[in-house]
């Protein structure tokens, strides 16, 4: 494959993408068709189901990349401010889209194998901003197991949202004193055992 090849694949894959948000943004995720992407990209419908396999894999593709874009938390604080500042950051992105925010919970509570690989991607890119906030420090022995902890509290919090139980924005000041809990915990332990 040429470099000319690569680089006019790679641009068809960035229109179809932006094309996508923008079609996300305008009907939203029930209406939206992997077709009607294509039309706004101004791209053949084979071309765009080459690339894009279904609407879920556009969706999930779309949460990553907005997560990825995302700047880095702030790295002072307490361990249980910085977690919270990161859960914060978090959910704060995800509102910024409210339209993915709606499409992404069904597509990633998919079967699709290409989903289930950007499921395991975004699911690494909590792990790693959390990881980030907790740092070095009191309970450094349990934080794997603080780690899992927020992990699971975060994606229960977001499938209450995607379910509308609660709002993304809500979802921080919800999050915050489940953090703390189980950040303090980890650091009662690790102050406990020396």
């Amino acid at each position: 494959m040429s470099s000319a090849t690569s680089t006019r694949q790679a641009e068809t894959v960035e229109r179809l993408f932006a094309a996508g948000l923008d079609e996300l943004r305008q009907v939203g995720h029930e209406a939206l068709t992997i077709r009607s992407v294509a039309l706004r990209a101004g791209v053949s419908s084979a071309t765009a189901y080459t690339y894009l396999a279904s609407k879920n894999r556009l969706f999930a593709e779309l949460f990553w990349r907005h997560l990825a874009e995302m700047p880095a938390d702030r790295t002072t604080g307490s361990r249980v401010e910085r977690v919270q500042e990161a859960v914060r950051g978090l959910t704060t992105r995800i509102a910024e889209e409210p339209e993915l925010a709606a499409a992404v919970t069904p597509a990633l509570l998919g079967s699709d194998a290409d989903v289930a690989r950007l499921r395991l991607r975004i699911g690494a890119e909590f792990a790693a901003r959390f990881e980030a906030a907790l740092g070095d420090g009191a309970g450094a022995k349990d934080d794997d197991a603080v780690r899992e902890a927020l992990l699971l509290a975060f994606s229960g919090a977001l499938l209450q949202a995607g379910m509308g139980l609660m709002t993304y924005d809500e979802m921080a000041d919800r999050l915050a004193p489940v953090v703390a809990v189980i950040v303090r915990e980890a650091m009662y332990r690790a102050c406990r055992d020396e």
